[in-house]
């Protein structure tokens, strides 16, 4: 499959995610702040600086571009890098997708439907490319879909360590619709049903809402 699917030119406009007041605000007036101490004592620069630099990378991390869907099926629930693709025991394909802290951080529903239920798990806090991370702190969402149930897993990781639904259960999505929001990165999996190959490969690049998962 090419990279087309990961190049920008299906962004537009770009906004701040919902869900990032709490983190961003305070580093903000922090900054403010220090930046205004600094005109009568320059060793205010030695907080300024850190705390302005660290305001400007939030902005990078929390930012949320307009995006138009993509074509397929099933679409890339999250920006990130194919980390593992693996069958399941019941018949269905896990596609495992890495969030470095440079994506986008909010996610998008994989399919239109139903959302029939967000599940808080609580779990620890290991990087997302341990093994072991499937234990992690996540949320479950189910989607009833035309394609029937679909499973899709935000999880937390070593950094990231709060996430934010933006839906309930019994909302109604269309494909691409931003659905949520990992703090700082982490991981996304989604579950193809049995029958439906993936279309893309381990240590490719997607992007939220446009890369096609599935082979049509």
């Amino acid at each position: 499959m090419s990279d087309d699917s990961a190049k920008p030119s299906r962004t537009s406009s770009v906004r701040l995610a919902r869900g990032v007041s709490p983190w961003l605000l305070p580093t903000a007036a922090a900054a403010a702040a220090t930046a205004l101490l600094t005109r009568k004592d320059r060793r205010w620069a030695l907080a300024a600086l850190p705390l302005s630099a660290l305001t400007g990378g939030m902005l990078w991390f929390f930012r949320d571009p307009d995006r138009t869907p993509g074509d397929g099926r099933v679409l890339s629930p999250a920006d990130g890098v194919v980390q593992s693709i693996d069958p399941w025991p019941d018949g269905r394909t896990r596609v495992a997708i890495f969030m470095s802290p440079l994506n986008v951080h909010v996610n998008r529903a994989p399919l239109a439907g139903n959302v029939t239920s967000v599940q808080h798990v609580a779990g620890g806090f290991l990087p997302a490319f341990n093994k072991d991370s499937d234990q992690n702190e996540r949320v479950v969402w189910h989607f009833e879909t035309t394609l029937g149930d679909i499973e899709m897993v935000q999880i937390a990781g070593a950094v990231a360590r709060r996430i934010v639904p933006y839906l309930s259960a019994g909302a109604k999505v269309v494909q691409g619709e931003r659905i949520g929001l990992i703090r700082f990165g982490s991981r996304v999996d989604i579950y193809l049903p049995e029958g439906i190959s993936p279309a893309v490969s381990v240590g490719e690049k997607t992007v939220a809402g446009v890369t096609r998962i599935d082979r049509g």
